[in-house]
């Protein structure tokens, strides 16, 4: 079996949500300081022995998350149209990290969310 690197950085972002048809208080708007950590996963190392630089994985994970930066989720595409949970968000979040940086080389591997300390939701395909 080859060698593996898995590589990881975390941010956070601020918004609020509410979730649609929920039977308690979440159904309200309220907010979070959203926790985010993305994986890249690889096998060879670049010439300079990098997976990936840990810069290019902050700013395309900062740029990812600037539509919901300081926005009510249920306003943004596409949680207008499907609710704002963790793993919609984890799933949405995964998708998009997957189209700007999965190549030859590398691919996200998962995504892991958190509304607060306690609670976290991890996805991956």
């Amino acid at each position: 079996m080859s060698p593996r690197f898995e590589l990881s950085i975390t941010t956070h972002f601020s918004a609020a949500h509410q979730l649609r048809d929920y039977p308690g208080d979440c159904a309200r708007l309220h907010g979070h300081n959203w926790h985010v950590t993305l994986y890249i996963e690889c096998t060879e190392l670049d010439a300079l022995g990098l997976g990936i630089d840990y810069k290019i994985m902050k700013t395309e994970l900062k740029q990812a998350l600037e539509p919901w930066d300081h926005y009510n989720l249920n306003d943004v595409a596409p949680f207008d149209q499907i609710n704002p949970s963790s793993e919609n968000v984890a799933r949405e979040l995964y998708n998009e990290m997957s189209r700007r940086l999965d190549n030859e080389r590398l691919h996200v591997s998962r995504i892991d969310i958190s509304e607060t300390c306690t609670a976290k939701v991890t996805y991956w395909p």
